[in-house]
């Protein structure tokens, strides 16, 4: 049984939230229009599909941004890699502007960082106290 405003697998008890960004090859402007509805639905598919929940997604001409939460024991790398890869397979298979344009959609890079949860410092506090409980 989880906490209010965390998740559980069988063995974890969690809330791992991260803010993810990342670019198309050549940083081009090609997640626009029907590329960047389709672009949304399949990010959407696939996070369902692994068990992570989408906070919000956001889908720039050049840039994808996606808050979401992820079961720790699948990862946060696991995770992008899927995403970058269902979705770039399924764009390039339905939309061949972005096979000629481009030698594949997205970089090999992507930014991620953890958000929520309390401030650093009252985590170190509360870890440094531990021996006085």
């Amino acid at each position: 049984m989880a906490l209010e405003g965390y998740k559980s697998n069988n063995n974890v008890v969690y809330s791992s939230k991260y803010h993810c960004v990342w670019t198309p090859k050549y940083r081009r402007s090609v997640l626009v229009g029907p590329i960047a509805k389709r672009c949304e639905q399949v990010i959407r598919q696939t996070a369902k599909k692994y068990r992570a929940e989408i906070i919000a997604l956001e889908i720039m001409p050049d840039h994808v941004h996606v808050l979401l939460e992820v079961d720790p024991q699948f990862g946060i790398h696991r995770l992008v890699k899927n995403l970058k890869g269902v979705s770039s397979h399924t764009l390039r298979q339905e939309f061949r502007t972005l096979k000629s344009r481009l030698p594949t959609l997205w970089t090999n890079r992507y930014f991620v960082s953890t958000v929520g949860g309390a401030p650093l410092a009252v985590i170190k506090q509360y870890v440094e106290n531990q021996k006085d409980v």
